[in-house]
């Protein structure tokens, strides 16, 4: 497929999502028009950033049929059926991890299609995360089992980058195997489900040709989707600047930014100029942070030379989420201290990743699209970070969770501030109401009286 061509499909579907965002934008204010005086839910106060909309102040944000109803500097909360009151903390679209593990359940084990997986919803919330793209763990062979097993039964929004390898990240046996890398299969299953595959995925790789890279990239073209690389052994065969200079496409997304081998700087400390080079013929770079592939001798230096990340992404799975990693909250706060500024590492956690995999509904507070509405504290002191190989960096401020909103219900609230204090409520029962609370279970929402 030729570049206009490829362009031409990303913008037909770059299309639909606008569509959809509009017809959903309309549905919403008629609702609206027809009942002022309703909302379900109202968020006050608060310092609402949504770099989609080159937005930063403080607004009010109302919530009705799970979609952003109104965003002003005041909103009439009377007849809204709960105000929170959010001053003081920050406002911001869910936030998207491209690059995350969550095909668990399997009991496979040391697998990612398996027991090195996690359950999403388990993570994801209680960071303000409400999108995640889990990258590569399944392929043609095995996405079917993938959705019905994880993506179906999940709260969070899971979308896939799915393996060129059909059987997925199932280990070397499975990854090292070319017969499995099937471009056409791969292209056509994700054909099937626009918009929840969102990209192709190749990891791993240790042999010295190209294969694995060019087969996923056909694939890519197939379906019209990005792909993304883990490139696995670095041989000098088959060099990494050859890969983002020659043979990625524009969109093409490079995770393990910062990993050890990604030759970023020369021996004078400078950044190399191909990196330059491969931003402008249109190649993302992610950050992946993982288990392994992030450290502050890379990072520090080539941010303060302005190489900074198109996205920031976790690479979430049971080694990183305990070790260096934490979560996404932690990798956020990690580039705030290496000197970022808040509104660039919102944009690269919303809605640059929402453009990278042409979501562009998702990552925004248009008024009518879905209300997946992070709110965080920004807490200030002394702080440690660390990287993959254990080295600390000091830090004086750290992004916190408080509350979490997917499709217009509160699925995370840690400290409570939807609530009333007990003491105010008499003999109380089940509080919260269906239409904005996602926290109680069925059995417990319905002893309401």
């Amino acid at each position: 497929m030729s570049k206009d061509a490829q362009f031409s499909a990303q913008s037909l579907l770059s299309a639909f999502w606008r569509a959809a965002i509009v017809l959903a934008l309309v549905s919403t204010l008629a609702t609206c028009a027809r009942a002022q005086q309703h909302c379900d839910l109202l968020l006050h106060g608060g310092r609402v950033i949504d770099p989609a909309n080159h937005l930063d102040g403080i607004r009010d944000v109302a919530i009705t049929n799970g979609h952003i109803a109104a965003i002003a500097e005041h909103v009439e909360g009377s007849a809204c059926q709960r105000v929170v009151d959010v001053s003081g903390l920050l406002v911001t679209p869910g936030l998207i991890d491209i690059h995350a593990h969550v095909y668990a359940g399997t009991g496979e084990s040391n697998s990612y299609a398996g027991d090195n997986s996690v359950y999403p919803d388990g993570f994801t919330f209680r960071t303000g995360v409400t999108t995640v793209a889990d990258a590569g763990g399944s392929g043609w062979k095995n996405f079917y089992d993938f959705k019905e097993r994880i993506i179906d039964r999940s709260q969070t929004r899971v979308l896939v980058f799915l393996n060129i390898v059909g059987d997925g990240m199932r280990g070397t046996r499975y990854e090292q195997d070319t017969a499995l890398m099937d471009a056409q299969k791969a292209g056509e299953e994700a054909l099937k489900y626009p918009g929840l595959i969102v990209g192709i995925k190749t990891a791993h790789y240790m042999a010295p040709d190209w294969i694995a890279v060019e087969q996923a990239v056909k694939a890519g073209s197939i379906a019209h989707i990005p792909v993304m690389v883990d490139f696995g052994d670095f041989r000098p065969e088959r060099p990494y600047q050859q890969l983002v200079l020659e043979k990625l496409r524009p969109g093409d997304i490079s995770t393990h930014m910062y990993l050890s081998w990604v030759p970023l700087l020369d021996e004078h400390g400078k950044l190399l100029p191909y990196l330059a080079q491969a931003r402008k013929r249109g190649v993302i770079f992610d950050v992946g942070h993982g288990g392994g592939s992030f450290l502050f001798r890379q990072a520090v230096p080539a941010i303060q030379q302005g190489w900074v990340p198109d996205s920031i992404s976790t690479d979430l799975h049971i080694s990183s989420m305990n070790a260096g990693m934490k979560d996404m909250l932690n990798v956020m706060s990690k580039f705030l201290n290496m000197g970022l500024s808040l509104n660039d590492v919102i944009r690269m956690s919303t809605s640059n990743p929402a453009h990278e995999i042409q979501r562009p509904d998702l990552g925004t507070l248009t008024v009518g699209s879905e209300a997946d509405i992070a709110v965080f504290n920004i807490e200030h002191g002394k702080f440690g970070f660390v990287d993959t190989f254990g080295a600390r960096m000091d830090g004086s401020e750290r992004l916190q969770c408080e509350m979490t909103l997917r499709a217009g219900k509160v699925v995370w609230d840690l400290n409570g501030r939807t609530r009333d204090d007990w003491k105010t409520l008499g003999n109380y029962r089940a509080q919260g109401s269906p239409n904005w609370d996602g926290t109680l279970s069925a059995d417990v929402a319905k002893r309401t009286h």
